[in-house]
């Protein structure tokens, strides 16, 4: 073989090798820019869902100061109950003695009533009002003459809600038009 020839196989090899070397390297390259766009759509993905997680837990503890003390009240209601039945009771007595008690046990109602509403309890409106199944439970249907078909004529129990959630329902007495 001639020097030429030698060269010429030499540099034949040495092409085939960078050649190699070009294949096999810009597989990796492509490979790593791959990895790194992995790693950069699971960082946006993780810190979208640390943000969904952050406004989910401002949601609750917001829901937790809300509502909390939504039992606590509830059983309060049935206090309230009492002092209405009561008051409601004695009304009729004649008695100067009676009286003055039933003005201080309404006065004591108005007051507990008041510092409920303070802690965002109010009463569900309900006589003259339409019947809405969402805030009112229908006990009974009455004829009543110059009302609406399903006008509230009635309450049984004074319904109540929660700063706009419904923790009881008021119950009531609807009119219907047929005799």
């Amino acid at each position: 073989m001639s020097n030429k020839e030698n060269d010429k196989s030499r540099e034949d090899e040495i092409a085939e090798e960078a050649e190699e070397t070009a294949a096999n390297v810009e597989p990796i390259v492509v490979v790593e820019a791959k990895k790194e766009e992995d790693f950069k759509a699971k960082y946006f993905y993780i810190a979208a869902e640390m943000d969904n997680y952050r406004k989910r837990m401002e949601r609750e503890k917001e829901n937790l100061v809300k509502y909390g003390n939504e039992r606590v009240l509830s059983d309060l209601l049935q206090v309230v109950d009492n002092f209405e039945r009561t008051i409601e009771m004695l009304k009729p007595d004649q008695d100067a003695k009676v009286k003055n008690i039933v003005v201080g046990l309404d006065m004591v109602k108005k007051q507990f009533i008041d510092s409920l509403s303070k802690h965002g309890l109010t009463p569900v409106d309900t006589i003259g009002k339409d019947f809405d199944p969402n805030f009112h439970e229908a006990m009974a249907q009455e004829y009543a003459e110059g009302k609406r078909p399903n006008e509230i004529i009635k309450e049984f129990q004074k319904g109540y809600t929660l700063n706009g959630r419904l923790i009881r329902a008021a119950k009531v007495v609807v009119a219907n038009d047929k005799q």
